[in-house]
């Protein structure tokens, strides 16, 4: 396996890792920062508020996005063990 092909895998496993996980940390980065300004405008300063919205929110964004997640892990591993596959025939 040359340079570039190794370099092209971890590029396409990093590329991954931000199909998958961006959009979670978007959605709580969002839930966080309204819950923030609802807490600042009404100067309700609780730690634990942000805990539930978060979690509802992420449980949501993981049944709406779980299927494309699943596609994506999926064809992930398909294209890997193929190189693992022309690997192992040179």
């Amino acid at each position: 396996m040359s340079e570039t092909e190794m370099a092209g895998a971890l590029r396409e496993t990093l590329w991954v890792v931000v199909k998958l996980g961006g959009p979670l940390l978007v959605a709580a980065l969002v839930v966080g920062l309204i819950v923030s300004l609802v807490q600042a405008v009404t100067q309700v300063n609780e730690a634990t508020l942000v805990f539930l919205p978060k979690l509802l929110v992420l449980f949501a964004a993981l049944a709406l996005l779980g299927p494309f997640m699943v596609e994506t892990l999926n064809g992930y591993t398909h294209s890997l063990m193929d190189r693992m596959i022309a690997v192992g025939g040179q």
